[in-house]
């Protein structure tokens, strides 16, 4: 039987345990897990650790995954929200019912894509207020479900945002 697959899209510069906490997790739990970025090179988080990619960004297919997180850190974030086929690939994501988990800073990518109008959802409180914004109804909790998006408000919080977000793809694609 083939195995699932997950996807973790990010940039330079990204929140170190961010990444490598769902990383781990995922594969822990019997998820292939992909890492997309916008190069082939290694990227390197803000606290110097480095991520090798395994697909381009470009290549992001609906098909091949059944959930994609997107870590923050505040400048990986803001670059992964400025390429167009991230944001296609979240709004396909997100049409099809598949899992889209967000932490921190990454929120901002699910608002460029157009998917947090009238969502409850939360995020880094620094960015609380671009959440609003976007027309979402902002949560200061550590982990928000809202149908098949999830978010969490930062790092201290990740067990419990990668437990509902591991729950949620069981609940949804357990077979």
């Amino acid at each position: 039987m083939k195995k699932k697959k997950v996807v973790i899209i990010t940039g330079p510069k990204f929140e170190d345990v961010e990444v490598i906490y769902p990383y781990y997790r995922l594969q822990e739990a019997g998820y292939d897990v992909d890492v997309a970025t916008s190069t082939d090179a290694q990227v390197v988080g803000k606290h110097g650790n480095p991520i090798s990619p395994t697909l381009k960004l470009k290549e992001l297919n609906k098909k091949d995954f059944i959930a994609a997180i997107i870590p923050g850190g505040h400048e990986a974030p803001d670059r992964v929200r400025q390429k167009v086929e991230v944001l296609k690939f979240l709004k396909a994501m997100n049409a099809s019912g598949k899992i889209i988990s967000s932490i921190c800073h990454g929120p901002w990518v699910l608002i460029s894509a157009g998917l947090t109008k009238g969502i409850v959802a939360t995020c880094y409180i620094g960015m609380k207020d671009d959440l609003i914004n976007s027309g979402a109804h902002y949560k200061k909790v550590p982990v928000v479900v809202a149908g098949n998006i999830i978010t969490s408000d930062r790092p201290r919080n990740m067990p419990a945002w990668m437990a509902k977000t591991i729950e949620l793809i069981e609940k949804n694609f357990s077979g």
